[in-house]
């Protein structure tokens, strides 16, 4: 049985920073690129950032290109997400996915999702 379950979220001020993990299980991992994506209240889930099997290769939504890392530990079934000088419309429900292969931007090409961790920057 798959898992993927995220932990860091938290609450932080406009400026701040927050790492989040999101640890799996149940799938040969480094076989798996992993995606992280978001949803605000009352707005679709958008993507945020993803990174291929061993690392190399990373990807960001242009709103948070130069803020926010993605990065992967395979020895550990974990992947992670720093954000730094986080803004107000950071705020959501962040969520981990996995995708057997390549890493993409779309939704729909993801099969295993986490419950998500809460983020909120205050202004």
């Amino acid at each position: 049985q798959v898992q993927l379950v995220e932990s860091g979220g938290g609450l932080v001020q406009a400026g701040g920073s927050l790492r989040l993990s999101c640890a799996a299980s149940g799938l040969t991992f480094s076989n798996y690129g992993m995606g992280w994506f978001r949803q605000a209240p009352g707005k679709e889930r958008e993507f945020v950032a993803a990174i291929n099997w061993n690392g190399i290769s990373t990807y960001y939504a242009d709103s948070v290109k130069g803020r926010f890392t993605i990065s992967r530990d395979n020895a550990k079934n974990t992947v992670y997400l720093q954000m730094n000088s986080l803004k107000p419309e950071d705020t959501a429900v962040y969520y981990c996915a996995a995708r057997w292969g390549s890493p993409t931007a779309k939704i729909s090409d993801y099969l295993y999702w986490g419950q998500g961790t809460q983020v909120t920057v205050s202004s």
